[in-house]
């Protein structure tokens, strides 16, 4: 398993090599569609999704548009700072027009400036989420505008690797669940809780065997 950079938390993490193996051995062991997609997958490559700052501002870029076309915008963003992602102060500072040149909608702007502002005046202390529940840092990031509940869980997944998140709002798990158990529908807020409680606490790694099985590159949803 390819791993960047592990997240400092007393939290177990996907990024340990320890924790991943005991989840796929428990995922095995408790659902056979697991068990299947395990064997035939093996470990999943996961890369550490980077700062927690840095990668609220890449997803809040990445919304609801595809890939390619957020590696092209966030590119253009990084120029304006020599290739970096700007602090707080100098994302604030910097004139909205030359924000707006590189692609940044006059909607995703807004989003940047309120997390930014909230970071520089105090109501966002994002060096406590390592210490905090999941859903308390789902309700915290909430508040800020532009980030619904599944963007702070892909947040949980990728950027503090989170063990149990089950994004029931994004399209590609939606997909997979579908065709893997054989459902004639999307699945059911009861059918997700089912699949949740077996896979817990591994439900993010359930999660990315999902989204492996379809080919899905990128998790699918608007904020």
């Amino acid at each position: 398993m390819k791993i960047k950079r592990m997240p400092r938390n007393g939290f177990p993490s996907i990024y340990n090599r320890n924790v991943w193996i005991k989840a796929m051995s428990h995922l095995s062991r408790q659902d056979n569609v697991m068990r299947l997609l395990i064997k035939d997958l093996g470990v999943i490559k996961v890369t550490w999704g980077g700062d927690s700052y840095e990668s609220l501002i890449s997803a809040i870029i990445y919304q609801q548009i595809s890939g390619s076309a957020g590696d092209s915008i966030e590119k253009r963003f990084k120029a304006l700072y020599k290739g970096k992602m700007p602090s707080p102060k100098k994302f604030i500072e910097t004139p909205e027009k030359k924000v707006r040149k590189a692609g940044i909608s006059p909607q995703k702007y807004s989003y940047l400036k309120d997390l930014c502002t909230r970071i520089i005046d105090g109501r966002l202390e994002m060096n406590k989420f390592s210490a905090m529940e999941d859903e308390d840092i789902i309700e915290e990031l909430d508040e800020v505008r532009g980030i619904g509940r599944w963007t702070a869980e892909m947040f949980l997944m990728f950027s503090l690797g989170r063990t149990n998140i089950v994004p029931r709002d994004d399209l590609g798990i939606k997909k997979a669940i579908k065709k893997m158990y054989n459902l004639n529908d999307y699945p059911t807020n009861s059918k997700f809780s089912e699949l949740a409680e077996k896979w817990a606490p591994y439900g993010t790694v359930a999660s990315l065997y999902l989204w492996r099985s379809t080919d899905i590159k990128t998790p699918e949803k608007a904020n």
